[in-house]
């Protein structure tokens, strides 16, 4: 199916099952909302909230999306080759063989993996001269990774979240990722590999304990 030209319709694809979506133009909020399978192509930019609680299925952005992009995600994956605004991959998570991945091909807002609870974050920062994402990265994170390519300190962390240089463990783990997003966007997975990346995970040894009841 194919929808040409879209001028801001919502929903589409809301809860799919199977086949595939293009979109010429720009649809509105809430693309793919609740998808559970097939495929959503947009061969443009989206608005806030695509791929709001996917459970399966892809969603690829050829232009930049908006805020809360995969909110509450708990399976499939998004691929953006360009930007993402605020609030990226907010309460992602993951169950059994269900792990949500979201690409970012640019860079992100704020509050990227904010109460992050599983799945992956990748983000590439092509084009970007300075660290990819924005303020309070990681905030509430208590499960995941998050992965940002870039040569500048990551700064500014909470001190529930631990950053570091990933190693050659972590590359594997997210180099089928980078593989996609190169083959649908015609980017060099190899260079992109080659770069550093750092990696978040949660503090275990400083934990959110004022999120738990106390024994």
């Amino acid at each position: 199916m194919t929808i040409q030209p879209c001028f801001g319709k919502r929903y589409i694809g809301c809860a799919m099952k199977d086949g595939t979506i293009t979109v010429g133009g720009t649809p509105g909020n809430a693309l793919g909302a609740y998808l559970d399978g097939g495929t959503i192509v947009v061969k443009g930019n989206a608005q806030d909230a695509a791929g709001d609680t996917m459970n399966d299925g892809t969603i690829i952005i050829h232009g930049s999306a908006g805020d809360a992009l995969g909110y509450a995600m708990r399976g499939g994956a998004i691929f953006v080759r360009g930007n993402a605004g605020y609030r990226t991959g907010i309460h992602m998570k993951e169950y059994q063989d269900k792990r949500p991945v979201i690409v970012i091909g640019g860079a992100v807002g704020s509050f990227l993996g904010e109460y992050l609870a599983g799945g992956l974050i990748v983000v590439l920062g092509i084009g970007s001269t300075d660290v990819p994402v924005g303020n309070f990265t990681g905030t509430g994170m208590h499960g995941g990774k998050i992965f940002i390519r870039t040569d500048r300190a990551l700064t500014a962390l909470p001190a529930q979240v631990t950053g570091e240089i990933a190693g050659e463990d972590d590359l594997r783990e997210i180099a089928p990722c980078i593989a996609r997003f190169a083959g649908y966007f015609g980017a060099d997975a190899d260079a992109l590999t080659r770069d550093r990346f750092y990696v978040l995970k949660p503090n275990a040894k400083n934990p959110y304990t004022q999120l738990y009841t106390p024994n």
